[in-house]
């Protein structure tokens, strides 16, 4: 079933953004960013984009639109990746199974994440795409505090899957930055947000994100002016994914104790260390002429658009061989020393 985001509906009047289409390149437990060469990484994954995706990518020496031979992504000049983590429900008698992800955009029968690249409010300022082996990360996957989840980034209960009534820009009315408390008839939907301002020099921090920061003032996708210690504009990178949690919706399989089901894959019931990762891979300067030209949904004529059977195709195997809990419960969430 296709789950169509009415975000771009109600802000394409005033919002200058591109927004396609990935499908899953893999699901894996690595991560090349927070923990490089561990195979496996502490939690699982899911994970769209170019297929050198690997434990490693080396700073410096990857450079992913020359490594990659495909992507699972709409256009086929982006190799970046973009990856966040999984979502498992907890049952009663203590086992776990992954909860599965909703179609984006139509691209066929294969599940992922819409990739949004937003510009702001219509001005003429000068949007600067990320220049070669970029990443950065928003959001910590230990935070278990609502008020430390950072903006742009939250949960919504969907009453169905026809998304109706809408419930707003993202992030607004009753979204929230934890997991929903109840059953809901139309899944979840997930969103995660990057700064859109740089310091202009670093391509990575230390912890990833320093390098990186909000608008001084304004909501996240107002555009408001850069603070002067990243006075850099960049295209605000976000994610939307949708986990169908339907088949999960019988209170008599929940915890007796009435405690939340649903499971971060990192052992998080709170929802409050949502976060994304990203690394730059777009090919030469194309990232750049969309900016420029203003390139808007997911048809750009500055840009290549592969076919949606060509970026289904486009996969990867598992490197950590972990289990992943698709077609059968787990005792344990992968990665997990003890049972939570």
């Amino acid at each position: 079933m296709l789950f169509k985001s009415l975000f771009l509906v109600h802000l394409a009047a005033a919002q200058e953004l591109m927004r396609f289409g990935c499908s899953q390149l893999t699901v894996d437990q690595i991560d090349p960013l927070v923990e490089p060469g561990n195979v496996p990484s502490a939690h699982m994954h899911q994970i769209v984009g170019g297929n050198s995706f690997n434990a490693s990518m080396t700073p410096g020496s990857h450079d992913p639109p020359t490594v990659s031979t495909c992507t699972s992504c709409t256009y086929s000049e982006d190799f970046s990746n973009y990856w966040t983590a999984n979502v498992y429900f907890k049952a009663r008698n203590g086992t776990f199974k992954r909860v599965p992800q909703v179609v984006n955009l139509g691209l066929g029968t294969k599940a992922g994440m819409t990739i949004y690249y937003i510009r702001g409010y219509q001005s003429s300022a000068k949007v600067t795409a990320f220049p070669k082996g970029f990443r950065m990360l928003v959001g910590d996957p230990m935070n278990r505090v609502a008020n430390k989840v950072p903006k742009g980034n939250c949960w919504r209960c969907e009453a169905n899957m026809q998304q109706s009534p809408f419930g707003g820009a993202p992030c607004t009315g009753s979204d929230t930055p934890g997991f929903p408390k109840a059953a809901c008839g139309g899944g979840w939907r997930m969103t995660v947000t990057f700064p859109s301002c740089w310091d202009g020099k670093n391509t990575d921090s230390p912890d990833h994100k320093s390098h990186v920061a909000y608008p001084a003032s304004g909501t996240f996708e107002s555009g408001g002016a850069c603070p002067s210690t990243h006075p850099v504009k960049i295209p605000q990178v976000m994610y939307e994914a949708i986990f169908d949690t339907r088949q999960f919706n019988n209170k008599a399989d929940w915890p007796a104790d009435g405690s939340q089901p649903f499971y971060l894959s990192m052992g998080d019931n709170t929802g409050y260390g949502i976060h994304g990762d990203y690394l730059f891979g777009w090919q030469g300067d194309a990232l750049q002429k969309a900016m420029d030209t203003k390139c808007a949904n997911d048809n750009c004529a500055a840009l290549k658009r592969q076919s949606n059977a060509q970026a289904i195709a486009c996969t990867k195997a598992q490197a950590s061989k972990e289990n992943i809990g698709d077609d059968q419960w787990l005792k344990n969430l992968p990665g997990a020393i003890t049972q939570f």
